[in-house]
């Protein structure tokens, strides 16, 4: 049975091949094409499922200020429904990894087995292990502001500097400026500062999705080994079914520095 053509104004999905179902879903402000290798490298065995969350890599943004993170959630979830898919495999990078840990932790249903690529369930425990979303909501208003209120150029200028230190691949960092500075402002301002205030930690004792979380470390440039398996051993302790990973030679886009 042909499922009906699915239309969000959250997000859109190109679906390739054939065989298992896998859901690739990107992170802040980038494209469906920081999966596109991945999906090309899937799609002789499995059906890849590539998410692009609206607002984001020049898709248009309807939503002015107004909530990000649930709202894709719950289309996510309507999609799977909607397409039949049964229990997939939902891989996500960075903030598309929260996205598929709260669709996991709402609608187990949903997701056969989760992999996480370099996220936390709390971001700003990065931060420091006292961090709570209270004491991180200041700095996510400030971060917010800081992408409204910036011009063109500085803008252009601060994602320039940040992307060096994200990935050693330097036509991902070329495409990552070019993503970030044709979103929306007003959907990274929303996105940021939900990511930094959201705490999916409460919730991880209850899960039974088994889920593998990947994370990067790199001696040049990037997290200290030691302090990247410090910090991801504590933030998924209470997790029952993790796989933790560490991928070494890597910054952030693991998929990028180490396919």
């Amino acid at each position: 049975v042909q499922a009906e053509p699915f239309t969000s104004d959250r997000l859109s999905v190109e679906v390739v091949g054939q065989g298992p179902d896998v859901i690739l879903i990107p992170g802040f402000a980038s494209s469906r094409e920081v999966w596109r290798d991945t999906a090309e490298r899937l799609k002789g065995t499995h059906r890849v499922h590539l998410v692009q969350l609206a607002g984001f890599a020049g898709e248009p943004w309807t939503h002015n200020d107004g909530p990000f993170i649930d709202p894709v959630v719950a289309e996510l979830d309507r999609y799977i429904r909607s397409q039949s898919l049964d229990a997939p495999a939902v891989v996500g990078h960075s903030m598309g990894a929260l996205i598929g840990l709260k669709l996991a932790q709402g609608h187990p249903g949903d997701v056969g087995r989760l992999m996480s690529v370099d996220s936390l369930p709390f971001f700003s425990a990065l931060y420091g292990a006292a961090a709570t979303a209270e004491t991180a909501r200041p700095f996510a208003d400030q971060a917010a502001q800081a992408i409204l209120t910036a011009d063109d150029a500085g803008f252009r200028a601060s994602q320039q500097t940040s992307a060096q230190g994200l990935s050693r691949d330097a036509s991902t960092r070329s495409a990552m400026v070019d993503w970030s500075t044709t979103s929306d402002r007003r959907a990274l301002a929303s996105a940021i500062r939900e990511v930094m205030i959201t705490d999916a930690r409460p919730g991880l004792a209850a899960m039974t999705t088994p889920i593998t979380a990947l994370y990067a470390s790199d001696a040049n440039g990037g997290a200290p080994a030691a302090m990247a398996d410090a910090v991801w051993t504590r933030e998924y302790a209470a997790l029952p079914q993790v796989e933790l990973i560490r991928v070494d030679d890597s910054r952030h886009f693991i998929m990028a520095d180490q396919p």
